[in-house]
């Protein structure tokens, strides 16, 4: 029973949340229209989930990520008010996110700094920058092209199911997209086998001729671009930016990698398994919504669901040792 509980207790608990709102909630939960809403609505914390899994398979974490994705939703909405074209405003805004991971990814691996505190520092300064370049106000109206917020309202047509006209959202597209690139990314190259091996033992990977240092800061800077493109896609579905909107997902993304971990074998992060993480996550936010429960109630579970998912990894890892 314990081992099955070990192995398997993340998709049971699944399980019995979908089982307990599909049944408290018949009419709303399990359609169609209501798992595409779902979908949208978690396609910006996937992207950055999907970012911060890059790192913590090499037992790192980025803390900024959130902060970065305010500040690359302000950039590109700054640059929509000097009337700069789209691909160029949207280039810009990822540029900066490459910038700031690589920044983080050299005070960790060239300079000695903890993640922790490396990550917390310029957690800091970007949300300072993202003031700073908004002048502390909401960039919204006119200055959003028409071209850009309606991409997110966008998608593909499914048809019709039940009388009503169903689409994948592109928001939904673009998630994927960037989940099935870091898979190929983590699961499919040298590269990825690289991150999972300083993940395992930094020391040895480096004896093995593996390049940490220059590894970790491509990784950091690939986890700030994917925090860059979650924050343009943030302001795209509210058609507006400011300084704090994506301040949740840090939390939140850590939260799914954490939660999909403990369905591997041996505790490591794979993208698939946070991307169930992600969904157990949104499904538990989805259902409490509809279910009008305060949003600091479920600020707490997700706290508690943090806990259990660090506890239970840990737990794996030390009855392995044995």
């Amino acid at each position: 029973m314990l081992t099955l509980l070990r192995r398997y207790g993340t998709l049971i608990g699944c399980a019995a949340i979908l089982i307990f709102f599909w049944v408290s909630l018949p009419d709303t939960f399990m359609t169609a229209r209501n798992w595409l809403n779902i979908s949208q609505q978690l396609s910006m914390l996937i992207v950055v989930a999907a970012g911060m899994t890059i790192v913590m398979v090499m037992g790192d974490f980025d803390l900024s990520v959130g902060s970065m994705a305010s500040l690359a939703g302000i950039v590109v909405a700054v640059l929509f008010t000097f009337d700069i074209p789209v691909w160029a405003a949207v280039s810009l805004a990822l540029l900066v996110g490459l910038v700031g991971g690589a920044i983080n990814g050299a005070l960790i691996s060239f300079i000695g700094i903890l993640p922790f505190v490396a990550t917390l520092a310029t957690l800091t300064m970007f949300s300072g920058a993202a003031f700073v370049v908004s002048g502390g106000k909401t960039i919204s109206g006119r200055a959003i092209p028409e071209d850009f917020s309606q991409f997110s309202r966008g998608g593909i047509g499914l048809g019709e199911w039940g009388g009503v006209a169903v689409s994948i959202p592109n928001l939904t597209l673009l998630a994927l997209a960037v989940v099935v690139l870091v898979w190929v990314l983590l699961e499919q190259t040298t590269f990825g086998r690289r991150l999972y091996a300083i993940g395992g033992n930094s020391e040895a990977a480096h004896l093995s001729g593996v390049a940490v240092r220059k590894l970790k800061l491509i990784a950091f800077a690939l986890t700030g671009s994917t925090a860059a493109l979650a924050g343009i896609m943030y302001a795209s579905r509210v058609a507006s930016a400011n300084p704090t909107q994506g301040s949740s997902l840090m939390l939140n993304a850590i939260a799914g990698v954490f939660l999909g971990s403990t369905l591997s074998e041996h505790g490591e992060p794979r993208i698939l398994y946070t991307i169930v993480g992600v969904l157990i996550l949104g499904v538990l936010d989805n259902g409490l919504t509809q279910m009008s429960v305060d949003s600091y109630v479920r600020q707490i579970l997700v706290g508690g669901i943090i806990i259990l998912a660090v506890s239970a990894s840990s737990l794996t890892k030390r009855l392995r040792s044995r």
